[in-house]
């Protein structure tokens, strides 16, 4: 079967800049090619980033933000509402995957999630089982687990050999936000 027929899972990991950037590039390809497209966000937090600004601009993108934000180093009541926020965004993923109407499927910093413990990666793999025929999913974040690894049909692994914040270089809106 051709690449209309089946799904299609893109993952990009690793430590380095511009994962979740390379994912919204292949989002501005779908819309230029009329595919209604979905973002979900895990961890992240924030709407006003540049990303969200431009996400809402664009005609078929839903954009959801499932996040309560940075997570590393939360414990008990603080670290459970993080994984709920990220079960009630897989499973807001899981709806849109199973969309015929929606082509392609974002789940931004899902590897994050799982890595950190908010989320199992087996549910991860069975909500993914479900998509529609002819899906489009692209998952991003460091640390990907095997599990994804392996269902993934393109592993794209994002290294930084430097970057200007390790110079004093401030984090720059429109660059880096």
């Amino acid at each position: 079967m051709g690449p209309h027929h089946t799904n299609r899972v893109i993952l990009l990991t690793g430590d380095g800049k511009g994962k979740t950037t390379s994912a919204l590039g292949m989002v501005l390809r779908a819309v230029g090619h009329g595919l209604r497209v979905c973002v979900v966000q895990f961890i992240k937090q924030c709407t006003d980033t540049g990303e969200a600004q431009a996400l809402r601009l664009l005609p078929g993108v839903e954009h959801l933000v499932c996040g309560k934000g940075f997570v590393r180093e939360c414990t008990g009541e603080a670290f459970e509402a993080h994984a709920q926020a990220a079960r009630a965004g897989l499973a807001q993923a899981a709806e849109r995957l199973c969309d015929p109407a929606c082509g392609m499927v974002v789940l931004d910093e899902v590897c994050g999630a799982v890595s950190l413990g908010l989320l199992d990666a087996q549910a991860v793999v069975g909500v993914l089982a479900e998509a529609a025929p002819g899906t489009v999913v692209v998952l991003t974040g460091r640390d990907a687990p095997p599990e994804l690894l392996e269902l993934a049909d393109t592993v794209c692994i994002v290294s930084c050999e430097k970057h200007a914040y390790e110079q004093g270089c401030p984090a720059q809106p429109g660059v880096e936000w």
